[in-house]
């Protein structure tokens, strides 16, 4: 799905790019919600979702129908701690969504930019962002503290939910972080094969490896009792299905976000996951019927649209200097 590098792609193909993105998505979230109702296993799903991935990666490279990578034991070394970033991001997201609502955990992983701002800052080398752009970390906190403010209740928070995103929004942080130079590197060396689509296939398959200790340890001794319990009460295929069809648009959506990524760059990439973002909180609350009260809609919004505009002002250049006579 990535395309080659340099080549300036038709506006129609950015149009489905975008399309295929915002529907891989929004099923995405909304078959990974069902089996998680369904089943109480929530590691075990997020690391069925990216064994599914694998399985169409290597499907794709065993058949020729995509290139597969041509990397060293190096490479792989070099993309271990992205992996294992992507693997706890995702786990966050999937135990956020799995112990909360989709919308609540949606308007927390908004707030990824502060986490960001401050990885990026204490992590070297330091990355300073303009002032503007921190002073847009004001709305998205304050935006997602208005939504935990529930009307005639006082604060209503979903604690196990909010840590869960959290942890998710840090290792992202962390990935983005440490994942901007190594995977420059791969794909700046057309030797290795590593396009935008391979690169994500690659460290999704570092990030399932990942995934299965934590399965191990916290789900193993009564995955096979939660699993038989789910397939009585739903029926076997509808669990099984479920499950698949979440990690097939996961790895899907975030295949295509990568290519597209790749070629608008960072700014427009940004400004269309905020909107992807309002998309999926609308489309999960009417759904699953998830309360959305005014305080969680304005929150919402002023949360979203600080993101926005964080996303702009973190990326924009500084004006060029005026040359004295």
């Amino acid at each position: 799905m990535a395309a080659t590098a340099g080549k300036k792609e038709s506006p129609l193909k950015l149009v489905l790019l975008v399309a295929a993105w915002y529907a891989g998505n929004t099923l995405y979230n909304i078959y990974n919600k069902k089996a998680s109702k369904m089943i109480h296993a929530h590691w075990f799903i997020a690391a069925a979702q990216l064994a599914v991935g694998m399985i169409w990666s290597l499907a794709m490279w065993g058949t020729g129908m995509r290139k597969a990578p041509n990397v060293t034991a190096a490479d792989i070394a070099a993309c271990i701690p992205i992996g294992l970033c992507m693997c706890i991001a995702h786990g966050g997201s999937v135990l956020a969504m799995g112990v909360g609502a989709v919308s609540f955990a949606q308007i927390v992983k908004a707030c990824e930019p502060v986490f960001a701002a401050v990885v990026g800052l204490l992590v070297p080398p330091a990355d300073v962002k303009p002032i503007l752009a921190y002073a847009m970390l004001i709305p998205i906190v304050g935006g997602v503290g208005l939504a935990c403010v529930k009307e005639g209740k006082g604060i209503d928070l979903n604690v196990e939910a909010f840590m869960y995103a959290s942890i998710a929004n840090l290792a992202a942080a962390f990935k983005g972080k440490l994942g901007g130079s190594v995977v420059k590197g791969l794909k700046g060396d057309p030797s290795k094969n590593m396009d935008s689509a391979n690169v994500y296939a690659v460290n999704n398959i570092i990030s399932f490896i990942f995934t299965i200790p934590m399965v191990v340890y916290s789900e193993l001794p009564t995955l096979k009792e939660d699993f038989n319990a789910a397939a009585e009460e739903h029926g076997f295929s509808a669990v099984l299905l479920n499950i698949a069809l979440s990690g097939f648009f996961f790895y899907v959506y975030n295949e295509v976000a990568f290519a597209f990524t790749a070629q608008v760059g960072a700014v427009t990439s940004s400004v269309l996951n905020t909107a992807k973002r309002v998309i999926i909180i609308v489309v999960s609350a009417i759904l699953f019927n998830e309360a959305m009260d005014r305080n969680t809609v304005i929150g919402s919004a002023i949360a979203i649209s600080g993101t926005f505009a964080y996303s702009l002002a973190s990326h924009s250049k500084p004006a060029a200097k005026k040359k004295t006579a």
